[in-house]
C-alpha cells in the first residue's frame, strides 16, 4: 500500500491543498523514501536525522523537506498506522541562516516611478502598489478576482484554501481604482485580464515585466521579483514597529516560526530605540 499517495489524497479532500503544494509534497517525500534505506515506513529517528544531515547546505530546502516528513508522520499517527512518530524529536542541522532579500524604500519609490514608463504602466503600477502594500503572494496577485476587492480591504484565498482580509493603503486604493477604470467593463472575473489561456496575467508575463521595470529604475534586476517585494512589504512594517502576529496574519503564514525569518532587521531598530530613548546614551544628550 503506498500511504504518500493515501496522505497526498487526504491533503488535497480534507486540507484543499493546491496542486503545486501536493507535487511539492510529492516530490520531497518520495526522495526520503528513495534515499533512505527500507524506506519511510521502516525509519527511525536516527534515518530521519541523517536524511537531513545529508542534504546539499540550502536551509530553506532542508526546512521543507522537514516540514514535509513531520505532516506525513503525523497523518500516520492520526490514522493509527504507526505508534511511533520518528519526526516527534527532530532537530534541525545546524546551517547558515539565508536572510530574505529585500528592497529599501527609496528602491520601491524608484520601481513604482518607473513602472510609468512602460508599456501597460498603469496596471504594472497597480500591481507592484498591491504587492508591496499587501504582501500578497504573486500567485494570489495574479489570479485576484473582481470580488476580493471591500473597499479599502481585500479578501484573499490564500494557501489551504483559508481566507485572509489584508488592508490596502490610499496609495494602492488610487493605483488599483485608476487601473480598474482604464481596464473598463471587460468580461473577465480577473482584475488583471488577459488573453491567455489561465484569463488572467501569468506569474512568468508578470515576472518578466517587473524586471524591466527594475532595468528601467537603475536596480539590479537580480535583485528584484515579486517574492523580493513581498519580504520588503514585511520588514519594513516590523522594521517600522508592526506587530510579528499581525503581520503573520497579513502574509497568510501558517507558523509563526515563518514570519520570524524578518527579525533580521530589529537588531538596528532595537539599536535605534536605545539611542534615542535611554537616559544616558549620547544620541539624546546631543540632541538636547
Amino acid at each position: 500500500m503506498n500511504y504518500i499517495e493515501i496522505f497526498l489524497e487526504a491533503l488535497s479532500a480534507e486540507k484543499g491543498r493546491s496542486p503545486r503544494t501536493l507535487a511539492s509534497y510529492a516530490s520531497d517525500l518520495n526522495h526520503a523514501n528513495d534515499t533512505i534505506s527500507g524506506g519511510l515506513m521502516n525509519a527511525t529517528s536516527g534515518d530521519i536525522q541523517k536524511y537531513l544531515s545529508s542534504l546539499p547546505d540550502k536551509a530553506s530546502s532542508i526546512a521543507r523537506k522537514a516540514s514535509s516528513l513531520r505532516g506525513f508522520y503525523k497523518f500516520l499517527m492520526l490514522e493509527k498506522i504507526i505508534s511511533h512518530n520518528p519526526t516527534a524529536n527532530l532537530e534541525l542541522p545546524k546551517r547558515g541562516r539565508t536572510l530574505p532579500k529585500f528592497l529599501s524604500i527609496e528602491e520601491i519609490d524608484l520601481l513604482i516611478s518607473s513602472a510609468g514608463d512602460t508599456k501597460n504602466s498603469t496596471r504594472l503600477r497597480a500591481m507592484i502598489e498591491l504587492l508591496y502594500a499587501s504582501g500578497l503572494r504573486v500567485s494570489e496577485l495574479c489570479e485576484l478576482p473582481i470580488t476580493a476587492i471591500l473597499g479599502d480591504k481585500l479578501l484573499i484565498h490564500g494557501k489551504g484554501a483559508k481566507e485572509r482580509i489584508v488592508p490596502m493603503h490610499s496609495g494602492a486604493i488610487a493605483a488599483l481604482e485608476k487601473w480598474l477604470n482604464m481596464r473598463g467593463d471587460v468580461d473577465s472575473k480577473y482584475v488583471f485580464p488577459t488573453n491567455a489561456a489561465s484569463g488572467h496575467i501569468t506569474r512568468d508575463g508578470f515576472f518578466k515585466i517587473l524586471k524591466k521595470c527594475a532595468v528601467l529604475a537603475g536596480i539590479d534586476p537580480n535583485r528584484v521579483s515579486p517574492h523580493v517585494l513581498r519580504h520588503s512589504f514585511a520588514s519594513h512594517l516590523l522594521s517600522g514597529g508592526a506587530n510579528l502576529r499581525a503581520i503573520q496574519t497579513m502574509l497568510g503564514h501558517e507558523d509563526i516560526s515563518t514570519t520570524q525569518i524578518y527579525t533580521h532587521v530589529m537588531p538596528e531598530k532595537l539599536q535605534e530605540t536605545v539611542s534615542l530613548h535611554h537616559p544616558l546614551s549620547s544620541t539624546k544628550v546631543s540632541n538636547k
